[in-house]
């Protein structure tokens, strides 16, 4: 069998402002593309970029595995890899050479290589696989294997012949999600990713995924990878390997990094009772829509499982840039869920979309409104971000030009013509965050005067912080305001 080594594009050193938060989590995506072709007697070995300085780094493990093989292969589960950074894209490119100039066969998976196939291919790499990839790769690895070069046959796959972009039919997503092996946890140093968590947070994340795609069809949401199908793993199958995670790594708390966690029937009741059963105790971060959060007893079960901070899609205090977006949900639905969700113990936290197009002040005054009324846990802001193959995509690409993706996570460059001119938006991000904080700290002053004997130093401090964020928020309303210019 011949060597295959795997890899990732995601170097959290490129993204300085998720450097500096600290809260890695491993290449899930990868994990299980290895563990399957582990499975199949192949020879795998893993070089992680999480915590690498260069792209050159893979010539180490290039030289001294000698591999048959090299796949690139991102994480479909994490949104980091879904938005297709350029430093990203570039550390891919540097790899593609490497391996080439190694004699290796270089195997692509990502969103960014699904959506420009043709780009990846032009910067060397063999094969580009399409969509959900674990059975095309190992179809398409045991085809390099045998030597056959009957590469048209296989769904799902992005080549050239005879100096042209072949491109085969897609291939469907799989519906038993068990029948895939565990991700080769083994095959990673989670040392520094736990140093990482401990030093930043105090506590110890790990990522897992238990299911895949989303039914719903926001027009902004791209899903080149698992579509809009959606799959599930079952609850016995998930606390199996969280039974494992527990034993191995010693974790204090899981994200679960589903594009909607529990979305089937019953399906959170039954893990709630299997954790309960195993006596397995932690706590979990999910995502998930308001609408459903405030179905039967939903949230009452996910309190009872362990949640303890929910990612809401909120988007916009405006029901006229929901409905634009084609979100399917109500603002009412955002303040019930966050209500209900602080009621039963369980944090709420905000994701934010400023620049929509047709947003007006008064939809931006809206969330800013919802925002400091409801307090979320945390807020996540960015900034309307376009994804080729959706229908935003279609609204905007004719002024995207040559710039169509953020270098990091921190750029926040709106990149089409909006009401007002870019640099507005980047002020009212930090605007909103200051306004937030400032609001947050009103709150916790007025709990003290309620219950002054409940007084600690983290409420006190957090009190406290008022006396910065006050002056703040009016300087930073004051340069928002100098920007307030419509777009030329």
């Amino acid at each position: 069998m011949p060597g295959i080594l795997f890899t990732h594009s995601y170097f959290m050193r490129f993204d300085p402002k998720q450097w500096a938060i600290g809260q890695p989590y491993a290449p899930l995506g990868t994990l299980y593309a290895a563990a399957l072709l582990r499975s199949h007697n192949y020879t795998v070995q893993l070089f992680d970029t999480m915590f690498a300085v260069k792209a050159e780094e893979i010539i180490v493990p290039l030289e001294s595995m000698q591999p048959e093989v090299l796949v690139i292969y991102d994480d479909g589960f994490n949104y980091l890899t879904k938005m297709c950074l350029t430093n990203m894209r570039e550390a891919a490119f540097s790899m593609i050479v490497l391996a080439k100039q190694r004699g290796c066969t270089v195997i692509v998976s990502s969103s960014d290589s699904t959506d420009r196939y043709e780009m990846y291919l032009k910067a060397g790499a063999d094969f580009i696989i399409l969509g959900e990839a674990e059975q095309t790769l190992l179809q398409l690895v045991n085809t390099i294997t045998k030597e056959q070069q009957n590469y048209f046959s296989i769904e799902g796959l992005a080549f050239l012949h005879q100096g042209a972009v072949v491109k085969t039919a897609r291939r469907n997503v799989m519906h038993n999600l068990d029948a895939l092996p565990f991700p080769a946890w083994d095959m990673i140093d989670m040392e520094p990713y736990k140093k990482m968590w401990l030093q930043h947070t105090g506590y110890f994340s790990m990522n897992m995924g238990t299911t895949r795609g989303c039914p719903f069809k926001c027009n902004w949401c791209a899903k080149p990878i698992y579509g809009n199908r959606y799959n599930v793993r079952t609850p016995q199958h998930v606390v199996q390997e969280l039974l494992l995670l527990k034993e191995k790594f010693q974790f204090d708390h899981i994200w679960f990094c589903d594009d909607i966690f529990g979305l089937k029937p019953g399906w959170v009741k039954t893990f709630a009772d299997l954790l309960e059963q195993h006596q397995l105790h932690f706590k979990f971060k999910m995502q998930g829509r308001v609408d459903l959060l405030l179905q039967e007893d939903t949230i009452h079960q996910l309190a009872r499982a362990g949640c303890d901070n929910i990612w809401m899609g909120a988007e916009s205090g405006s029901q006229k840039i929901l409905d634009a977006m084609d979100k399917g949900t109500t603002t009412k639905q955002i303040y019930a869920a966050t209500r209900l969700l602080k009621k039963h113990g369980i944090h709420p936290s905000f994701f934010i979309q400023f620049g929509y197009p047709g947003e007006t002040k008064e939809d931006i005054d809206a969330t800013i409104t919802m925002i400091n009324t409801l307090l979320p846990h945390e807020i996540g802001i960015s900034v309307s971000y376009p994804l080729p193959g959706t229908v935003f995509y279609e609204k905007v690409q004719a002024q995207l030009q040559h710039k169509t993706n953020w270098t990091d996570s921190d750029e926040m460059a709106l990149m089409f013509r909006n009401t007002y001119q870019p640099a507005f938006y980047k002020q009212l991000h930090s605007y909103v965050h200051t306004s937030y904080r400032r609001h947050l700290a009103i709150a916790q002053m007025k709990k003290i005067m309620r219950h002054p004997f409940s007084v600690n130093m983290h409420t006190l401090k957090k009190a406290a912080s008022w006396i910065y964020y006050f002056p703040a928020s009016v300087i930073e309303k004051q340069k928002l305001r100098q920007l307030q210019q419509p777009a030329l």
